[in-house]
């Protein structure tokens, strides 16, 4: 199967291009290949490489940065996926797409589930719930939430910068999700989307944590592994009135992922697992 990858450049991008199953073949788009807010340009690459699926990586995820940059964010977020999906009727494929917890308020008090209402707090959320939108009957949709890698911007690396740097880190304890692992992430897409999955499906890892919790187990676990020395910094468990952003961000963000267990075959791995072996990644390759 032939299959385009777009945000082929990104920290879920790079795990979905190295963690393709032999049978298909990747052309894999970075974002400096392809704006799919350009609708020309994705026409033409879509209909150049006629890929039978589309699993659309690319989006606008600085979340902060979307308040002020909201036009950017809908760009991207929005008529992005819009684009993708017309390239993709014109040649007769279909497309996967990943979108995020953020659609959701936090407010619930019990896991996500795919067809919970929806009610995001920011432009974020707002611009990929419209992207949500454009997708077709066909279509995969897969939410997910606090993906981090071995490479790229993420929790995961920031933590262990500044807990090299710092004697003390304050980390929001009141916000309650799961990490999850861009390689997990990755294969769970590909299974869905070969195995011809439609509709709305949740992915992440299994458990759930605090961001004060992830960040002690980050610590603790790149502490035992070398990565960090044994004066790493104390963390301190604050209250998100206590580090105030430009965007709320919803304060239960777990998602409810039966419905993916089921077509998977099993239960994600837990969270503090799949964090083992990213830090043991990053311990390997820098």
């Amino acid at each position: 199967m032939k299959v385009l990858v777009t945000g082929a450049g990104g920290q879920l991008g790079l795990a979905l291009v190295a963690r393709a199953p032999k049978d298909t073949e990747v052309i894999a788009a970075r974002s400096g290949d392809l704006d799919i807010a350009d609708r020309t340009a994705v026409a033409a690459l879509v209909e150049r490489e006629r890929p039978q699926l589309i699993l659309n990586a690319a989006a606008y995820t600085a979340v902060d940065q979307a308040e002020s940059d909201a036009e950017r964010a809908k760009a991207v977020n929005d008529t992005g996926t819009a684009n993708l999906v017309a390239a993709a009727e014109a040649v007769g494929a279909r497309v996967a797409h990943v979108s995020t917890d953020f659609v959701f308020d936090g407010s619930a008090s019990v896991a996500y589930t795919p067809d919970a209402p929806t009610a995001p707090l920011g432009v974020y959320g707002a611009t990929k719930l419209a992207g949500e939108g454009h997708l077709r009957e066909g279509d995969l949709c897969v939410r997910t939430a606090w993906v981090y890698a071995a490479q790229g911007k993420n929790f995961v690396r920031t933590m262990l910068r500044l807990m090299a740097e710092r004697e003390e880190l304050g980390v929001v304890a009141d916000q309650i999700g799961s990490p999850t692992s861009a390689d997990d992430l990755a294969d769970a897409l590909w299974q869905l989307a070969l195995a011809g999955e439609s509709g709305a499906f949740h992915f992440t890892d299994s458990g759930v944590a605090s961001w004060y919790d992830f960040a002690v187990a980050i610590r603790d676990e790149g502490a035992r592994l070398g990565l960090l020395p044994g004066t790493a910094a104390r963390v301190k468990p604050i209250a998100t009135s206590d580090y105030p952003t430009p965007a709320k961000r919803p304060a239960f963000s777990v998602l409810d992922t039966r419905k993916t267990a089921i077509a998977l075959g099993g239960a994600a791995p837990h969270w503090r697992h799949s964090l083992i072996k990213v830090l043991e990644q990053i311990k390997t390759h820098g």
